[in-house]
């Protein structure tokens, strides 16, 4: 784990926190708040750094530190980062929309993307509250996001309750992206490579649409347009069997 990119991230963490005990001034410096983040762009991602409290950064870091380095193992690093961060940043987000001018600190809704990736893809994996109580993954977040928005409507003290919510909406909009995109990656590989003769498409541009009957005039214009703006490759072999169709003997 020492190599990895969550040691990498809690050693950051920890070394921002030392470093605004000693200087004051870089805690103000690096807090975010929403309704200012444009003329302080570098607060949103600063402030995943800041922590208000010991305990503060060192339930953050405990959270890291458990759950991190499997997400970060099944992801791979590039997308762990990515997922680390869009969370802390929709954490940013919401907060805008919902407290715009409360200031906020803390690497919660980074971790909090962290935790919801974790129960989305080991929904059922057992977590022993306090080291006692048993709760599957998916239900702790569930709590959790209960927790947060009854604590974010109400008011409740000095914690970023919509920055923990944003963390968990970043997190599930990346997830599923990554899982469209590997799709569409595993359908593609799956589909059969149709090699096409320059002599086909110059014959497919001879068709004459004017002697078609109206839905299969649809059908080659449709055709031809995906022809024309995504090249040859991009054709499926049904629509090469239409045009070697109508093409044949021309």
């Amino acid at each position: 784990m020492m190599n990895s990119w969550t040691m990498r991230l809690i050693i950051a963490n920890v070394a921002l926190y030392v470093l605004s005990l000693a200087a004051p001034g870089l805690m103000n410096a690096m807090t975010l708040v929403p309704a200012y983040a444009l003329l302080r762009p570098w607060t949103l991602v600063t402030y995943m750094f800041m922590h208000a409290s010991p305990s503060h950064i060192l339930f953050n870091m405990l959270g890291l530190f458990f759950f991190g380095p499997r997400v970060e193992q099944e992801l791979g690093g590039a997308r762990y980062l990515w997922l680390y961060f869009i969370s802390g940043l929709m954490g940013a987000v919401l907060s805008f929309v919902f407290t715009p001018f409360v200031a906020i600190v803390g690497a919660s809704g980074a971790i909090y993307g962290v935790f919801l990736a974790f129960a989305y893809l080991w929904p059922r994996e057992k977590i022993f509250i306090w080291g006692i109580l048993p709760i599957e993954a998916r239900w702790l977040v569930v709590g959790m996001t209960a927790l947060s928005l009854f604590g974010g409507l109400g008011s409740e003290g000095n914690i970023a309750h919509f920055a923990h919510l944003g963390g968990f909406v970043g997190a599930y909009v990346y997830l599923k992206l990554i899982d469209r995109y590997i799709h569409r990656a595993q359908v593609k590989a799956a589909s059969p490579v149709v090699v096409v003769s320059r002599n086909a498409v110059e014959r497919w541009a001879r068709i004459d649409s004017t002697k078609l009957h109206e839905v299969n005039r649809e059908e080659l214009d449709r055709i031809r347009m995906k022809l024309s703006t995504q090249g040859v490759e991009s054709l499926n072999p049904q629509e090469i069997s239409f045009l070697d169709r109508f093409s044949e003997g021309l």
